[in-house]
């Protein structure tokens, strides 16, 4: 189940909101939301619901097992190891294994036979959050949790399950218990969640079916124009549809009377590509800094070693993205950049235009994303050759004109929704007209939901970008 669908936005989300607001005991409401979470979860591929209690019974286990052990530090050490290697092996069978025997295949010319699973949706991101919470209750960051109804609540919770924020435990622990609700912040969630809903269906979804028309042409037919039309296209498709889940998780969080945090900051307004990872997919970058990167020493240690950090986090982070070698490319293609900035353009950037820098990194954030969206590496290579006039191919055909004529506009709208001046306007106007009987910023709310649910209706294209995950 997804968040842009009928089904979800006018059945699932009602029965959960009166099962939920009905009961007035907090423990049994986060009994609902854990059974409402599971089904969400299950809907697609009901078999993985069990992988995901049996996570959540073994990790709770194991944790208080660390806990009461902390006397024995070897003890303590050793289930501590154990629980690590049971999570990302588990992560490991499912999402890489596939990858890992097709391999072996290639390089020593076997014939091993696997039969491909379905990935779990959202392992990846729930398996983050189950590891985040062992490895603070092992270093004593946080205490641990002997309530199992509240884990099974931090692990299932649906909004932000299959697409993100990544919530770290210490940031919620206190919420699970004495998080506030209110009328007012029930409202600021359906606003939240509105903006996302309209982000994924009204800008993501139009502008990606110009990407999935030019990626499935013939390479050798398309011109530069075209090609960098398509790319561009998916550059506003992947960054509308991931911060619109990150915008609905929110929200739907603020209706439960969470708070999750911001996962992105209008990374196409930065000057840098250090900036632009600061801005994107907060909450994973977060996760990588204090679990990956701060442990093998940071940048506390000599150059070589955080050389050596910075390509083990970037790796480790395309290979997050995906079990193959292009998303590992594309991870080390940013730790190249990100090292170039930090040891030999600093200063340069410090001293140039801020167009120039944005044009800088915008450059090359698009062509990070080919490797992003390709399906292998030659793919993108092929393409890339393309859009730097490499290949032959023609500059301008009547095609590349149409594509620009036909989307110019949606290109312009996304631009100005990439900027936080929508966001500011719609600040504006609720706050200038907060006591009058009709606020125009709800007006908008409302025409966004009724134009998402009549596409829905008549619904053609909608991907979810977040298979991989």
């Amino acid at each position: 189940m997804v968040f842009s669908n009928i089904f979800f936005l006018y059945v699932f989300l009602p029965a959960l909101f009166l099962a939920y607001f009905v009961i007035k005991n907090n423990a049994y409401r986060r009994a609902v939301l854990i059974a409402f979470s599971l089904v969400f979860y299950a809907w697609g591929e009901p078999i993985y619901v069990f992988l995901m209690i049996g996570t959540i019974l073994i990790d709770y286990l194991l944790a208080i097992l660390i806990d009461r052990n902390r006397d024995d530090y070897s003890k303590c050490k050793w289930i501590f190891i154990l629980t690590i290697i049971l999570n990302v092996s588990i992560l490991g069978f499912f999402k890489y294994f596939g990858f890992f025997v097709n391999n072996i295949n290639s390089i020593f010319n076997l014939n091993i036979p696997f039969e491909g699973l379905a990935l779990p949706i959202g392992i990846s991101f729930y398996t983050f959050q189950v590891l985040s919470y062992i490895v603070d209750v092992y270093l004593g960051k946080v205490e641990v949790q002997y309530n199992l109804i509240n884990f099974a609540t931090y692990v299932t919770m649906f909004p932000q399950l299959v697409a993100g924020p990544i919530v770290q435990y210490q940031t919620i622990e206190e919420q699970l218990n004495t998080r506030q609700e209110s009328v007012f912040k029930f409202g600021e969630g359906v606003e939240r969640f509105i903006q996302g809903l309209g982000k994924k269906i009204l800008l993501a979804n139009n502008i990606g079916m110009l990407w999935t028309t030019i990626s499935s042409l013939e390479l050798s037919s398309i011109s530069v124009l075209t090609a960098w039309l398509g790319i561009i296209a998916y550059t506003f498709q992947i960054y509308f549809d991931f911060s619109a889940y990150s915008d609905m998780a929110i929200g739907l969080g603020k209706m439960f009377g969470f708070e999750f945090m911001e996962n992105f900051n209008y990374p196409y307004i930065s000057k840098s590509v250090t900036e632009f990872w600061r801005r994107w997919h907060i909450s994973l970058g977060t996760w990588f800094r204090e679990y990956i990167y701060i442990p093998l020493g940071g940048n506390r240690v000599s150059v070589p070693k955080q050389i050596r950090n910075i390509f083990v986090v970037w790796a480790l982070t395309g290979l997050w993205h995906g079990a193959n070698w292009n998303f590992v490319v594309w991870g080390l293609y940013y730790g190249i950049l990100l090292l170039i900035e930090k040891f030999v353009l600093k200063s340069f950037l410090e001293k140039v235009p801020d167009s120039i820098k944005h044009t800088y990194t915008m450059l090359f954030v698009i062509v990070g994303w080919l490797f992003f969206a390709s399906e292998d590496l030659g793919f993108a290579l092929d393409y890339l050759k393309i859009m730097f006039f490499a290949s032959g191919n023609t500059i301008v055909d009547t095609a590349g004109i149409y594509y620009l004529y036909t989307n110019i506009v949606m290109f312009a709208i996304l631009i100005v929704f990439s900027t936080p001046i929508i966001k500011r306007t719609l600040e504006s106007l609720a706050q200038k007209y907060r006591d009058k009987l009709i606020n125009p910023s709800l007006v908008i709310y409302g025409l966004v939901l009724f134009l998402v649910t009549a596409y829905l209706v008549n619904e053609t294209y909608n991907p979810f970008l977040y298979f991989r995950f």
